[in-house]
């Protein structure tokens, strides 16, 4: 009997500033795929559908694209559906049957909040896909979409994440999708004030239904209440700072964040602490575990590992964290990129990031030295470097990554990264 072939996973690797998206075999970098002309708003991410696909806002075009990674291996396109939205794309989120999406609008290329636009969209047939776009409030919005009521219902809830006054604004996202031209005012069904006006972060859990938005005093929780919601007692960081960013990690249930405290001054981000935050779902603890200096952000969910990549002038890691403790595991340094952050300059305006990605379904981490054209693989469940991929552009502001594998369930994590 021949051997049944092994599927291997594959790497999404954007390069907003280009404008295009590779798709890449791993460990070997083969190209399985190419989309070019195609600039990912690299704010909003890579959102993971059910059945493999990935979704993501093309920034220029004002389009949803639907990719199939494995598609062109079964005879499928690539590209499976596109639908417009607005943009400049903030924040894109799915219900958890990965049908019933919405895009929120952020600052773009401006110094101040100017757009007010929600985009909500129906991929019930990706050859057909539905939007409108309604206006809500300006801002920088965080999106979360909770499932209908029941079996049948069509009843699933946008819940918009506002900063000052902060609240969550709960609309129905039939009555969005059926709004007509000219971009209405949206009626929202439902909402809560949130005692903080510097919300920034967002997870939602589809096994509870519960959301959770990140601001300076801890997590804020809310839960569905027919149209509308309730709050519970919110999640404290467990000391001095904040986390800007959550994940849910769907291998162990587990909350996610990077907490960060110290000068308020970006210059002086080389000083900035960094702690690994998170959260037990099911058993309600949660607890906090040091990092180091620098600028940590944007994790990864690897099988047996969580990942974190630290900037620092001194020299760049990979920071490797078993979640059975957690403890950290391996720190795996990182070759230096020209035009990394300064210490004087901020560390995100007009200087090379670091992009991150990986697959609850299997080991490997990916980790992108912007303007370099460059991507190391790294085996997190051994702690060991694997290989250098190299891309013929210069992934500019770090590009952007997502890790797939087939059956990897990365789809219970419903918000984009």
């Amino acid at each position: 009997m021949p051997p049944v072939p092994v599927t291997p996973p594959r790497l999404l690797v954007a390069d907003q500033v280009a404008g295009n998206i590779r798709v890449l075999d791993l460990p070997s970098g083969e190209t399985a795929g190419l989309v070019e002309g195609r600039h990912l708003a690299e704010h909003a991410g890579f959102l993971a559908l059910p059945g493999g696909r990935t979704a993501f806002v093309d920034d220029l075009a004002g389009e949803l694209v639907v990719l199939d990674p494995y598609g062109p291996d079964r005879g499928r396109p690539l590209v499976t559906a596109t639908v417009p939205v607005a943009v400049p794309a903030e924040h894109l989120a799915a219900d958890p049957s990965g049908r019933l999406l919405a895009v929120t609008t952020g600052l773009g290329r401006n110094d101040e909040p100017w757009s007010d636009l929600l985009t909500v969209i129906d991929l019930t047939d990706p050859a057909a896909p539905r939007s409108a776009r309604v206006r809500t409030r300006v801002g920088e919005p965080g999106v979360t979409v909770l499932a209908p009521s029941g079996p049948g219902a069509e009843d699933a809830l946008v819940v918009l994440r506002h900063r000052e006054p902060g609240s969550l604004t709960a609309y129905r996202h039939a009555d969005l999708l059926a709004a007509g031209p000219s971009c209405p005012p949206a009626v929202p069904a439902g909402g809560l004030r949130l005692s903080d006006d510097d919300g920034h972060g967002d997870a939602h859990d589809p096994r509870t239904g519960t959301l959770y938005a990140a601001a300076g005093s801890g997590v804020h929780r809310a839960r569905r209440a027919g149209d509308g919601l309730t709050t519970g007692t919110p999640l404290g960081w467990g000391g001095p700072g904040r986390g800007y960013y959550l994940r849910l990690d769907p291998v162990r249930r587990l909350l996610w964040s990077c907490v960060r405290s110290g000068p308020a001054d970006p210059g002086r981000w080389p000083e900035w602490e960094n702690g690994a935050w998170w959260h037990a779902l099911d058993r309600r603890t949660t607890g906090r575990l040091a990092l180091g200096r620098g600028l940590v952000f944007r994790l990864a969910v690897a099988a047996r590992r969580i990942a974190y990549a630290r900037v620092h002038p001194e020299g760049d890691e990979l920071i490797l964290l078993d979640p059975e403790g957690p403890r950290i595991s391996a720190r795996i340094a990182l070759p230096p990129m020209d035009g990394a952050p300064k210490r004087g300059g901020t560390p995100w305006d007009g200087v090379q990031r670091r992009a991150i990605a990986a697959s609850p379904g299997g080991p490997l981490i990916a980790v992108s030295r912007g303007g370099h054209g460059e991507i190391e693989v790294i085996d997190s469940t051994a702690g060991t470097h694997v290989t250098t991929l190299r891309v013929p552009t210069p992934l500019d502001d770090g590009g952007h990554l997502a890790l797939v594998q087939p059956g990897d369930a990365a789809h219970e994590d419903p918000v984009g990264r």
